[in-house]
């Protein structure tokens, strides 16, 4: 049984908080409304309503009803409360009680249609099945990881509308001392997407907003892996094609790993030294680069043009998709495999920390700051910003100084003064 009161509904069976008791208050006159409905049928809606404002220690609670269809297709009329605000923000009740009001705008638009609600499990498999599926395989991997580890073994049994701003912010508080707080981010990136996606299909719940949370402080930056000038002549000489060839590729262009074992003989442009960025490896597939801003052209510099047209005179052998680094069966490496087998054993006969392939990005990326380039000439060449373009339109964006920056870091790493006496002066 219930009644209405001055636009606030209160459970008669329910015994009332004293707070509660206090904080009804309104003028409008009561409506009989219906209750909810076991068979499916429609159901006389409520055609406003003020709800009710109650004092929780130093924060105000707002309550109010609100239609939801029930998982077996009916609709029933389930009690919603959140938190409004604390006091500081609103001293009087009066206020508090018009900050619900605007919360309650969508309710008490005459075009509000009941929502749907649904546990976190069996909405995941929907979003699975319609969504994640859509997504980069490296990135469906990442997320199924978060799911399994973390956000289903948290949320899985909680129904959507549980998982509000109060129940986001119990979990951060769960994973910040477990994970780091990159892996943090894209765990909660995931819930956002997932809750995201539930609220553009009209389920009742509450999406993750990142500035309301409190997230633990960042720790002091770790200076990412990198080799010093000398460790990479030593690495280039110390390797066997391809990779030698394939990691001054990586030292000289600031490519991604998987950038680079996707690479096509097409993609090498030899009269103008232009690579293209066309496509991405990861476990084997192949798919788009890493972001739309990935996908572009960088300059090859002379010393490594020098040793890329002695590579495929000397080295290189066709293949069914005329990839520039090949298996014995035409297909493509497997990064993992080429750190592990190829990189790492030189690594440690040198007495250098393992690491993968990105540290020579990283060492790239390095020289240009100490070289002084500019930050623009540095960002073009890492392709952070740069959006896909056209040959003629990048051909025009590719600045003399960027070119420079690429020479000059390509001519500190070559230990075989290539540019100088040309390929036929090839060291294998």
């Amino acid at each position: 049984m219930h009644h209405e009161r001055f636009g606030t509904v209160i459970d008669l069976n329910t015994p009332a908080r004293p707070e509660q008791q206090q904080a009804n208050c309104g003028n409008v006159p009561s409506r009989k409304g219906a209750e909810s409905t076991s068979n499916g049928g429609s159901m006389a809606r409520r055609r406003f309503q003020e709800g009710q404002v109650y004092r929780k220690g130093k924060t105000w609670i707002g309550r109010w009803r609100e239609d939801v269809i029930m998982p077996d297709g009916n609709v029933r009329r389930i009690r919603r409360g959140r938190a409004i605000g604390t006091v500081k923000q609103y001293p009087t009740q009066k206020l508090a009680l018009r900050k619900l009001q605007l919360l309650l705008a969508p309710v008490n638009d005459p075009a509000y249609r009941p929502g749907r609600i649904a546990v976190m499990t069996e909405f995941v498999e929907r979003w699975e099945s319609e969504v994640l599926s859509q997504w980069k395989p490296s990135s469906q991997a990442a997320a199924k990881s978060h799911l399994k580890n973390h956000i289903i073994p948290a949320l899985g049994k909680l129904r959507l509308e549980e998982i509000g701003a109060e129940t986001q912010q119990k979990f951060v508080s769960l994973l910040s001392g477990k994970v780091s707080r990159k892996m943090l981010l894209n765990i909660l990136a995931t819930l956002s997407s997932i809750l995201g996606k539930a609220k553009e299909w009209k389920y009742v719940c509450e999406t993750v907003n990142f500035r309301s949370l409190t997230l633990p402080q960042r720790s002091e930056t770790q200076q990412e892996l990198h080799f010093t000038v000398d460790q990479v002549r030593k690495i280039l000489a110390e390797a066997k094609q391809p990779f030698s060839t394939l990691f001054a590729l990586a030292a000289m262009t600031a490519l991604r790993a998987g950038e680079i074992l996707a690479l096509r003989i097409g993609d090498l442009d030899f009269e103008r030294r232009l690579v293209f960025v066309r496509r991405n490896v990861w476990r084997g597939k192949v798919g788009t680069p890493k972001t739309k801003r990935s996908r572009g052209v960088v300059p090859i510099p002379l010393p490594l043009m020098f040793r890329l047209q002695a590579y495929l005179r000397d080295v290189w052998k066709p293949n069914t998709e005329n990839l520039l680094f090949a298996t014995r069966n035409g297909k493509s490496y497997c990064q993992s495999h080429v750190v592990q087998e190829k990189l790492w054993p030189i690594l440690d006969r040198m007495g250098i920390p393992r690491c993968g392939l990105h540290a020579f990005r990283h060492t790239h990326s390095s020289l240009l700051v100490d070289m002084g380039a500019p930050v623009s000439v540095a960002q073009a060449q890492l392709r952070h910003e740069d959006p896909s373009v056209t040959l003629g339109t990048y051909s025009h964006v590719l600045g003399d100084s960027q070119r420079e920056y690429a020479e000059k870091v390509a001519e500190l790493l070559d230990y075989s003064g290539l540019q100088k006496h040309g390929p036929a002066q090839l060291i294998q």
